[in-house]
């Protein structure tokens, strides 16, 4: 199979444990270098033979990532490849579910090892290297059962299954089968008439799958429930917070969250709302009315082909910071960008890092949209998280708990902002900055209903699906707005089907509400003192993962408070900037 252009990419340090001819998705290759480690980590009596151990096992892990990596890139590159598809398949089934009892084993050696006390010294003015590495390695050695593996691995299964599923659906609009996401567009078009019809071809298609949704998610609750039970957890949600390591806040903390966007943010976004109203004259807001300019100028045309989106990306990064242009260009250089969108390619956006080559791979699904603008800032951001910890060689420090990896992706998305030009005439640049903002505000209350909606279903594991429908419409009413879905409330109910996260990564999505308000406030700095923001971003990125999360956004300039006296500045000075747009 060769369907990545990054093949040949290389190692960004030489092999020295993991053989260069192993075939790391075959497990008979893989087993002996987990028995190798366990019988040398008997044989290592100082810590500095325990830290060279760990930079083994951290080979060992990087070169397994990128394999896992390289086979999910292809599997959501091409969908509609069996090749593609079978060869993520047998990874998940064949080589994950023996990797992660090993890995176990490994890490409860290195928390029972002698030499451990050693390499945890501190010394007299600065904490160890290896605090927080030790904290994570204690808390999944306390989480991990052997019999989660078989059912983490199912969990899996049901995920491609709904990727799949999303990845499949389109329309036959006015002649032409269009993706969903291609049927984006049409809901920016001054034509209510034409925005009608494209949303409701859109709704009733995912209606269609509606009930096969439901299944899929009515047997991940009951993994997840028993994958929780399994490990000593009341339920879901108490094992996720431990599971995603959020050792700095709580579920309190995350309700609390909800309550402060319900107070300070929810008023601005009903005046956003009723604002929108007014221009387009409507008597009330539907669903196909948000997305439209509210002045009913055509839609925002940033670009026309994806490699013009690239050049005039790399141009706001040049304008920006050169050391950030130099790593955009490389990933061009080393064809790490797939950015169309196109029949059979999975839905949505990521950054992925090849953790052996230390490079970072963006996948997106551009339409030419003001909305691409954003994701490939987004993305980058991420992409420039992980070129500055290329030089960290610890595996588990090149990554950084998501709360501020967001931190570093939305933060450009608000930095690179400020040379829109590269795309629109001065007007067209403010408008797109203006539906920025609103973005940000609006995007507050829907991350509450996706945080709330899990907090009610992992604690009322055995509900049924009425009952699931209600407690997500009650969401949507608290946090929804002025819109009105009449005619369309069976669309309501299910809407949250096209929001991945909840399928795929549960739990993980409060993150960006917290990472949103670290954004915003590098984006405050900038505006006080942009060079020295900027830097205290790039010092905060190039730490990866090896501080506690508190001081990653301290470092960046950030407090690490989400309450609603956090929230009311942030939240004013973006309403002082929308009036001046």
């Amino acid at each position: 199979m060769n369907l990545l252009p990054f093949e040949k990419l290389v190692a960004a340090r030489p092999r020295s444990f993991v053989p260069l001819t192993a075939n790391l998705g075959d497990w008979s290759q893989i087993a002996p270098l987990f028995d190798l480690l366990a019988a040398r980590a008997a044989r290592a009596q100082l810590s500095a033979d325990l830290e060279r151990w760990l930079l083994d096992w951290s080979e060992l892990n990087a070169a397994l990532d990128e394999e896992s990596a390289r086979r999910y890139i292809a599997m959501t590159c091409h969908t509609d490849n069996a090749e593609a598809e079978q060869a993520y398949l047998h990874f998940v089934e064949h080589v994950e579910p023996e990797i992660k009892p090993r890995q176990f084993a490994l890490e409860k050696i290195y928390a029972g090892h002698p030499a451990r006390a050693d390499l945890l010294k501190a010394g007299s003015n600065h904490p160890s290297r290896y605090t927080v590495f030790d904290r994570d390695v204690k808390n999944h050695v306390d989480l991990f059962r052997p019999e989660n593996v078989a059912l983490e691995t199912e969990d899996a299964k049901l995920c491609q299954r709904y990727q799949k599923l999303m990845g499949t659906q389109t329309v036959a609009f006015r002649g032409e089968e269009k993706t969903l996401v291609q049927m984006g567009r049409y809901l920016e078009e001054p034509d209510r008439a034409l925005r009608q019809e494209a949303w409701e071809l859109v709704a009733q298609r995912r209606l269609q799958d509606a009930d096969k949704c439901e299944e899929i998610f009515d047997l991940l609750i009951q993994l997840r429930t028993r994958i929780a039970k399994n490990a000593g957890f009341d339920n879901y949600l108490e094992f996720a917070f431990r599971h995603r390591g959020r050792f700095d806040y709580t579920p309190a903390d995350c309700l609390k969250f909800h309550a402060a966007i319900a107070s300070e943010i929810m008023p601005v976004v009903r005046e956003i709302q009723e604002e929108r109203r007014q221009h387009l004259q409507l008597d009330r807001l539907r669903p196909w009315d948000l997305a439209v300019d509210p002045h009913n100028r055509p839609p925002l045309k940033p670009f026309g082909q994806v490699n013009e989106m690239v050049a005039r990306t790399q141009n706001i990064f040049r304008r920006l910071d050169a050391e950030l242009a130099a790593g955009f260009q490389q990933m061009q250089d080393l064809k790490l960008l797939d950015l169309d969108n196109r029949k059979g390619k999975a839905p949505g956006g990521y950054q992925s890092t090849l953790s052996e080559a230390r490079m970072p791979f963006i996948f997106m699904n551009a339409i030419g949209v003001q909305r691409d603008v954003e994701t490939i800032l987004h993305e980058a951001g991420h992409a420039f998280h992980a070129q500055a910890t290329r030089g960290e060689d610890l595996y588990a420090y090149r990554g950084a708990p998501i709360e501020f990896c967001e931190v570093a992706s939305m933060s450009m998305e608000l930095l690179g902002n400020e040379f829109l030009e590269e795309f629109y005439p001065a007007t067209e640049a403010n408008r797109a900055r203006k539906i920025h903002l609103e973005g940000i505000i609006g995007f507050f209350p829907w991350m509450a209903v996706v945080d709330g909606f899990q907090h009610w279903i992992y604690t009322h594991a055995d509900h049924t699906r009425t009952e699931r429908q209600t407690a997500y419409l009650e969401l949507m009413d608290r946090f929804g707005g002025t819109i009105d879905w009449s005619g369309w409330e069976t669309a309501k109910a299910h809407s949250w089907h096209r929001q991945l996260h909840i399928f795929l990564h549960p739990f993980y999505y409060v993150e960006y509400g917290i990472a949103q308000l670290g954004a915003l406030e590098v984006w405050a700095n900038s505006r006080r003192d942009k060079a020295m923001a900027l830097r205290h971003y790039k010092q905060a990125l190039a730490l990866g993962g090896s501080r506690p999360l508190p001081e990653l956004f301290h470092t960046a300039g950030c407090s690490f408070q989400f309450d609603a006296a956090t929230i009311r500045p942030l939240i004013q000075l973006a309403g002082s900037e929308l009036r001046k747009l």
